[in-house]
């Protein structure tokens, strides 16, 4: 049993290592069905589960104090490519498409679980606005939500693994649609020639990745996150939700879209140290979990799957309504479920100029998901 913070810190720094770059340099085809990222989260929860770490507060407290710092960095980062006046080029077309998106899997999910209140554990409210924010954001949003209300570690386990599972099916279902889409379009009379505005490249060229560069991302982003914990400490608590952690991603978040309207914002390195810092977060979140209270997870993916189909109801609703085409609605319900990692993916297999959309939109979800998820828990918590 490992006893030693420390040590505990470095084992789950080591596995961070190795999945990241086994990722990236083997081509398994286990990475294609299950990330680095769950992996990271099912191996450290394994090695949990097994006893290898240490129950103590002392053992805990290095890692601890590393997730504390690092969640708040991880987040300024990931809004550095979220420049707002690239998206309110795309018009109000697709900006109403993806907020209807986001909307209905936030009526789905609050209305899925007021129908399995009874059989969900009592805090199982906490779990399902941590899933929320993922499925209107991303990872990061997810475990900022987790941590802001604390979930409990076991049962966020679930949200995880309902992520990614839900995530891989609707992914499939996204590209599948590609094959339907002049159907799909005749039947809700859709007018697609405000797409032909969005298909010039909205990407600007990131800098590359220096010594400079690279000081000022990690130390930069470090220094921003003590300094919004300081100052989350000092506001005021408001119910349930808004307390010295929520300010404080309130206010990374915010300097984080802020600087992303500067040249600052596109910096080099700031995906890639985020994307480091998140298998940290993820890690320490899994390293309090326990595999023995797995035997809920078929709930909470039934869950998951009910909330999906609602929210694809009413999406087939909205474009007959709307006369919307297949493309809008794809891609704006994959930049909310799938996020930046799958919306360009799924935007090119529609017509590769096209790209540029599904980026933008995925965007904007990395700002909106942790707000979202706080408010489904805030009214689920409330029910």
């Amino acid at each position: 049993m490992i006893t030693d913070g420390l040590l505990m810190l470095g084992v789950l720094l080591a596995l961070s290592c190795a999945l990241i770059v086994l990722e990236r340099t083997t081509g398994w085809k286990l990475f294609k069905y299950v990330p680095g990222m769950v992996l990271m989260y099912l191996l450290c929860a394994a090695l949990n589960s097994a006893g290898v770490f240490g129950q103590d507060d002392a053992t805990r407290a290095p890692i601890a104090a590393v997730k504390d710092v690092v969640l708040p960095a991880m987040i300024l980062l990931f809004l550095f490519g979220c420049d707002l006046r690239r998206i309110i080029k795309l018009g109000p077309r697709l900006l109403l498409t993806y907020a209807v998106s986001a909307a209905s899997l936030f009526v789905a999910m609050v209305g899925v679980f007021l129908a399995f209140q009874s059989a969900l554990h009592p805090e199982a409210w906490k779990v399902l606005g941590a899933l929320l924010a993922s499925w209107t954001g991303g990872s990061a949003n997810m475990v900022a939500v987790q941590d802001i209300l604390q979930a409990p570690e076991n049962i966020f386990g679930y949200a995880l693994i309902t992520d990614t599972l839900i995530y891989s099916i609707w992914l499939t279902v996204a590209f599948s649609s590609v094959a339907i889409s002049g159907r799909f379009d005749r039947f809700t009379k859709a007018r697609s020639t405000h797409l032909i505005d969005h298909g010039d490249d909205f990407e600007t060229e990131e800098a590359p990745i220096t010594v400079q560069s690279l000081a000022t991302v990690v130390f930069g982003s470090l220094f921003v996150s003590t300094l919004a914990i300081w100052v989350g400490g000092l506001l005021p608590e408001l119910g349930d939700v808004v307390n010295g952690t929520t300010w404080t991603i309130v206010i990374v978040s915010v300097l984080g879209l802020v600087i992303a309207q500067t040249p600052l914002g596109r910096i080099g390195g700031s995906t890639e140290i985020a994307t480091l810092m998140l298998f940290i977060v993820i890690g320490q979140i899994a390293a309090g979990s326990d595999f023995s209270a797995l035997t809920q997870a078929p709930l909470y993916l039934l869950i998951g799957l009910l909330v999906v189909l609602v929210h694809l109801a009413i999406m087939v609703v909205y474009a007959k309504l709307t006369r919307t085409d297949l493309f809008s609605i794809a891609v704006s319900s994959t930049a909310n479920i799938g996020g930046i990692a799958s919306a360009p993916v799924v935007a090119s297999a529609f017509n590769r100029q096209l790209v540029p959309v599904g980026v933008l939109m995925a965007l904007m979800g990395s700002f909106l998901g942790t707000f979202l998820g706080l408010a489904s828990a805030q009214i689920m918590s409330a029910l």
